[in-house]
């Protein structure tokens, strides 16, 4: 019998949740996704040294204000990774934007286009990536205004329905709603204990999905942010699926049978299209603990790791002119 992930990649496109090349090389999946803390521990691995040490040496040789410099380096580093992933999927490779500028559309809009510009000088075409960008109202219309200009957005740190009906009015072209950060924040609210079927992450992509489907909305749904192989295989059939290697490999081994889960032809129950402007839309998400917490938890995270990366760098960057 075929493994879980065999069939699981029959119904669902797989996607790879991670910045180890060499973990992309062995699993094969169809996209790749990162961020600055999949980054920032690809930056430390040894076996990556080569693209880190390429990123050093052109910031060593920029101008300006050090900050700036290390910012610069730093977004190559993020380019040097994607675009030798770009070489090993067949697909698409998110890049992520600066998680500081979450709150500022015109900022987030200069960087998109600036990585967009960067990679098609290296031969890689915007039909091979996603921009990467967190689901706040500022980051929804900057994916809505990058859409128009023919650059493809990922929307990401989405936990509510509220987050996902803005993103299909927007025209993004992928979003990925969070399943396992889900379920922290209501298991350290004490509540559950659950199973795969009752994982309230499970259930927040379900309804997405669903709602989705029911409407007609072409947006991607690729759930992300798992922590067991239960969410996984309960969310069998959605459109995509980012993974991480351990859990990916957890697949792979295992050969028992694995049941399609989602369908598009069956969305019972699905809610009602929403019509929210950005008053409607910072009310809904307000009135969502969870979505609101978890939101500002994965901003601050992911600035922290960028902060962490921005640092090793310029350490970097300032040992390689004091020698």
């Amino acid at each position: 019998m075929p493994s879980k992930l065999e069939q699981l990649r029959a119904m669902t496109v797989v996607v790879a949740d991670t910045g180890d090349i060499e973990a992309v090389r062995r699993l094969k999946p169809q996209d790749c996704t990162t961020n600055p803390t999949l980054l920032l521990k690809a930056a430390e691995t040894p076996a990556y040294a080569g693209l880190v040490d390429e990123a050093i040496a052109w910031g060593q040789k920029q101008s300006g204000a050090h900050e700036a410099v290390v910012a610069a380096t730093c977004d190559r580093l993020a380019l040097n990774f994607g675009a030798e992933l770009s070489g090993i999927v067949p697909g698409r490779v998110s890049t992520e934007v600066d998680a500081d500028l979450s709150f500022d559309t015109a900022a987030t809009l200069d960087k998109a286009r600036a990585f967009i510009k960067a990679y098609e000088a290296r031969g890689v075409g915007r039909d091979r990536i996603l921009i990467k960008i967190a689901s706040t109202w500022e980051g929804i219309k900057a994916a809505e205004v990058l859409q128009k200009e023919g650059i493809d957005c990922n929307l990401t740190l989405l936990f509510s329905l509220a987050q996902a009906s803005a993103c299909a009015d927007a025209g993004a072209f992928l979003i990925s709603p969070f399943v396992g950060r889900i379920l922290d924040w209501h298991v350290k609210a004490g509540k559950g204990p659950f199973t795969a079927e009752t994982d309230p992450g499970v259930v927040s992509v379900r309804e997405i999905y669903a709602y989705y489907k029911k409407h007609g909305i072409p947006t991607v749904v690729m759930g992300a942010s798992f922590r067991n192989t239960g969410e996984i295989e309960a969310l069998a059939g959605c459109d995509r699926l980012t993974i991480g290697p351990a859990l990916l490999d957890e697949l792979a081994k295992d050969e028992g049978t694995l049941a399609r889960r989602l369908d598009p032809s069956h969305v019972e129950g699905a809610p009602d299209r929403l019509a929210l402007d950005e008053k409607a839309f910072r009310f809904a998400l307000n009135e969502d603990a969870m979505a609101t917490e978890k939101l500002s938890e994965g901003i601050r995270s992911f600035v922290k790791d960028l902060n962490s990366l921005r640092a090793l760098v310029g350490k970097r960057i300032e040992g390689a002119q004091a020698a």
